[in-house]
């Protein structure tokens, strides 16, 4: 009776919890109310990590101006069938122009991490991007993805070449469709946000953070109980894994080679036989060099505004990145997407999709799993209604002459 009794107990406090999730989600209108949600859940520092950029973080801010900034022409009278937001890239179906970005110490915003996101995303018919920083391995991402899914994997170039070519075997072995190499990274921006707090990965339950942790009970409790957070692609490598606390620049300037060159790509073609993808594309002259080295596809990105503050933002160079390559390889504008007429504005100003790492990030903190889907959910319902009032009832139909010009 006893156990029967604690089980019983057991489900109506995870159905109190689902109830609870619920109520939030339901008053969660958009991707703002999502981070005001993931602020109040976290401890500063964790929040910090995940909405901060570097310096004085002008380039992070202009990420989502750039989109407010641009207008459009909506026509009407279009005779607008059922609105169709599916598209294609890399030559496969996609139910939405979005892919969801790579990002790093993912669990630190809910235990499941990546594995959370990598469900959404297959229900939600788009890809998701592992990072090599990633707290879920590849073996364990392949393990969760539902039947369609599209998993891609973010390298970084360590400079052990050996780890990088084992890791790409396992992710072709697992099913990766396309591999993304970071090339934005020569050194680590300076985040002002982390060193003020002296903030560490994986985060430091000590002295430190204790009063912060007590303020925030439900993720200090999560944390305590959840297995410990690891970089997951050096798992088993000594000093490496993230097993300890480290400075994240120390442990970038360390073990990851910036001496990365044209060269490299090659290398990768002679190790990895799917898509590669460039991304942290930041100038029209790169883009062109991009076209003749061959890779399938560019990321216009400058990180989410962590690295060289008053870099250019990724939709202000759209237009002329996709005049210069002109259809030659799949252009994806990644920063600043915080709701569907982002999206639909990356599109019509040349781009094949958009990408976004912060948006999904605030609603796992938010609300886990179901958070996920409910911003996934409100970018797609996003970009049909933005299709529908500009006068276009599928993804062909968007192009620069809905925008007004700046």
């Amino acid at each position: 009776m006893g156990m029967i009794r604690t089980l019983r107990a057991v489900v109506r406090i995870r159905r109190r919890e689902r109830d609870r999730t619920a109520r939030r989600l339901r008053s969660a209108a958009n991707v703002d109310d999502l981070r005001s949600m993931a602020r109040r859940r976290l401890p500063a520092g964790v929040f910090d990590y995940i909405d901060g950029g570097a310096e004085d973080e002008l380039t992070l801010d202009r990420n989502v101006r750039a989109f407010r900034d641009v207008t459009f022409r909506p026509r009407v009278l279009r005779g607008l069938g059922a609105i169709d937001t599916s598209t294609t890239l890399l030559g496969h179906p996609l139910a939405l122009p979005l892919v969801l970005a790579p990002t790093g110490f993912t669990r630190i915003a809910d235990p499941a991490g990546e594995l959370a996101v990598v469900r959404a995303a297959g229900r939600a018919g788009i890809p998701f991007t592992l990072s090599t920083m990633g707290t879920r391995s590849i073996d364990e991402c392949a393990a969760v993805a539902g039947p369609g899914a599209r998993l891609w994997f973010q390298v970084y170039a360590w400079r052990d070449r050996s780890l990088i070519s084992g890791l790409l075997e396992r992710a072709a072995v697992s099913g990766f469709e396309a591999i993304c190499l970071t090339v934005d990274t020569a050194m680590l921006g300076r985040r002002e946000r982390d060193v003020r707090r002296g903030f560490t990965l994986p985060p430091e339950i000590g002295p430190g953070t204790f009063l912060d942790g007590m303020r925030h009970p439900g993720w200090t409790w999560r944390l305590l109980r959840s297995d410990p957070i690891r970089f997951s692609s050096a798992e088993g490598l000594v000093g490496q894994d993230g097993t300890s606390a480290v400075d994240l620049a120390g442990y970038m300037t360390e073990q990851f080679d910036h001496g990365l060159s044209w060269e490299d790509v090659a290398w990768l073609r002679t190790v990895w036989d799917g898509p590669i993808l460039i991304k942290g594309i930041q100038t029209v002259v790169d883009a062109k060099l991009a076209v003749e080295h061959g890779v399938e596809g560019i990321i216009l990105s400058n990180h989410g505004g962590r690295q060289l503050d008053m870099a250019p933002a990724p939709f202000d160079l759209v237009p002329a990145v996709a005049e210069a390559v002109a259809g030659r390889i799949e252009v994806i504008c990644d920063g600043g997407i915080r709701r569907g007429s982002d999206i639909v504005k990356a599109v019509a100003a040349g781009a094949n999709a958009a990408m976004g790492g912060r948006l999904f990030l605030y609603a796992l903190a938010a609300a886990g799993e179901r958070g996920v889907d409910h911003v996934l959910d409100l970018l797609r319902t996003g970009t049909e209604r933005t299709m529908a009032l500009v006068g276009a009832s599928t993804v062909a139909d968007l192009g620069p002459e809905l925008l007004e010009p700046r």
